[in-house]
């Protein structure tokens, strides 16, 4: 009897090892997580009773060695075949479960307070044979579920050449979805309406041109996607956190409707490379059976770190007009000549050539804007086009393009400086890089200080074309490195971005609340260009807000 009742304990130990279940703080969401016969990580998700997400598995697909690698000029040395899994053969070794429920305070933003309420549970797993430790964290919110993989330090896996993520995202039906076509170098793209099952046959009408484009796949799609099930259910998939990691993007089995997340690769093709400990950011699914409550969540920005700036009371978000459609409209132009075929930085001399008459950020003009600015309450005044090399910075590869410091002959920067301040008015940097990143990083400590000595708190950079080094993309896990350096690194001169052509948003603006914001999406310089569809805009607060 005593023997029958320890083994019946021991069963009902390992049966609670493998199937978890977590309820959001209202027990409207309700997430299951379990290992299947394969040992491979697997979730459910069901919103008042009605299934979200159908048995859907996690993990991760690894290349090459994963061990730390002594120096020998032997290679790895040891002759072992390399597992590439990290997606079966899990045993769980323990979990944690905790509640939160917390106030904070956004530096800006619709709201002076933001709640943060869930509840998380942790699985830490271990490879059978491989030995590797790997952790997902779930937190269930009334809004939706995050969830991440987290990688403890350990001797068995120190360095993760990633080959792709294999999480996925099974929907409970053929839904309507509000997508546009998966990229790794744009987001400039009208929205689709369409089935899941209808995808496959529009991709080709949706993916338009622009200066910097790379489709993957006939049924792939970005986040944040939106989607509305025939029973009433909004179901948005996401990301959040996304610091030191590729983008998301989802690609359908169309046939199933089962999403998989697809990372934007580098330029040696892999997804991505981590060094342990180390962590994924955030898979976001928000449900709600009202549009609303998707718009009105806050979940993304709670899955954020608070903010790491000790002082954020410079930071003051700001309404302002520009020199810039006037140039998308053909009335002027950002260049100043015509008589230069080339530029070289520090050899050009503009003083000898003759002036085009259409150079928009002319000192004239940029005072009637700081005019209009002051008159009619506006913050501020950007101004594109004010620096040298623009006769030669688009579509050629070139990595020396812009310094970010020295204007044309017929923009005063100091006299516009004093004329603005007179008027109360900012005047607000513009830096263009043409996707050379490593050209922005050498001039980026000069230009930031070159914008604090004149004036300028704020900055709209630009990531216009192919990024170099040649062969990236605008969204793999290097670029996205690039733009956490070039937001850290202008929080330690107390200025503002505005990140265009740069990665969508994720909620780094509570963790950084000088990220003011993004373009992320096909904006209103479309209009110039023939148009955006009319429910284009409706759209955008579901899939950008």
């Amino acid at each position: 009897m005593k023997k029958t009742t320890l083994l019946m304990s021991l069963f009902l130990i390992t049966l609670g090892l493998q199937a978890q279940e977590l309820l959001s703080p209202s027990g409207k969401l309700k997430l299951q997580f379990s290992l299947d016969a394969s040992g491979a990580p697997t979730y459910t998700l069901s919103y008042k009773g009605k299934a979200v997400i159908k048995p859907s598995k996690l993990g991760l697909e690894l290349t090459g060695n994963t061990k730390k690698v002594e120096f020998s000029g032997a290679g790895e040395g040891n002759g072992e075949p390399l597992s590439s899994s990290l997606y079966d053969e899990f045993e769980q070794t323990a979990q944690e479960s905790k509640h939160v429920d917390e106030r904070w305070n956004p530096v800006w933003g619709e709201e002076s307070e933001i709640r943060n309420h869930y509840n998380e549970l942790t699985i830490s797993l271990q490879q059978k044979t491989s030995k590797r430790k790997l952790v997902v964290r779930f937190r269930l919110f009334d809004q939706g579920l995050g969830f991440r993989y987290e990688f403890p330090e350990q001797k068995e896996m120190t360095y993760l050449v990633v080959k792709e993520e294999k999480t996925q995202f099974a929907m409970n039906g053929d839904h309507t979805a509000f997508w546009i076509p998966g990229d790794y170098d744009t987001q400039e793209y009208d929205y689709t309406k369409s089935r899941l099952s209808e995808i496959r046959g529009l991709m080709a009408k949706a993916i338009t041109p622009n200066a910097s484009q790379t489709p993957f796949s006939p049924t792939g799609v970005q986040t944040a996607l939106m989607m509305k099930s025939d029973d009433g259910l909004y179901i948005n998939i996401h990301e959040a956190a996304l610091i030191n990691y590729a983008c998301m993007h989802l690609n359908l089995d169309d046939k199933n409707f089962v999403f998989q997340s697809w990372l934007t690769p580098d330029a040696n093709g892999t997804k991505g490379n981590l060094q342990t400990p180390a962590r994924s950011p955030w898979r976001t699914i928000m449900v709600s059976d009202d549009a609303r409550d998707i718009l009105a969540s806050r979940m993304t920005l709670n899955l954020n770190e608070p903010t790491k700036i000790k002082d954020p009371s410079w930071i003051k978000p700001t309404k302002y007009v520009g020199v810039w459609w006037e140039m998308i409209t053909g009335k002027s132009e950002w260049s100043y000549t015509y008589d230069l075929p080339s530029v070289h930085l520090g050899e050009t001399d503009y003083s000898k050539v003759k002036p085009h008459g259409k150079h928009g950020a002319k000192t004239a003009n940029v005072k009637r804007y700081i005019d209009f600015a002051a008159k009619h309450g506006f913050d501020g005044v950007l101004v594109e086009g004010w620096n040298i090399g623009w006769e030669d910075w688009f579509g050629n590869a070139k990595d020396h393009v812009f310094d970010f410091v020295t204007p044309y002959p017929d923009f005063d920067l100091a006299g516009i400086r004093d004329y603005a301040k007179q008027k109360g008015v900012k005047m607000i940097m513009h830096h263009e890089t043409s996707g050379a990143v490593r050209n922005y990083e050498r001039y980026l400590d000069s230009a930031y200080r070159f914008m604090k000595d004149n004036g300028y708190e704020a900055v709209k950079s630009g990531y216009v074309g192919n990024i170099i080094p040649r062969g990236e993309y605008h969204y793999s896990q290097w670029i996205n490195n690039h733009y956490q350096y070039a937001l850290e690194k202008a929080a330690k001169y107390k200025i503002m971005v505005n990140a265009h052509e740069a990665v969508r948003p994720t909620g780094l603006s509570r963790t950084w609340p000088n990220l003011i914001g993004n373009e992320s999406a096909r904006g209103t310089e479309y209009q110039a260009f023939g148009g955006n569809h009319a429910n284009h805009v409706t759209i955008l607060p579901f899939t950008r807000c």
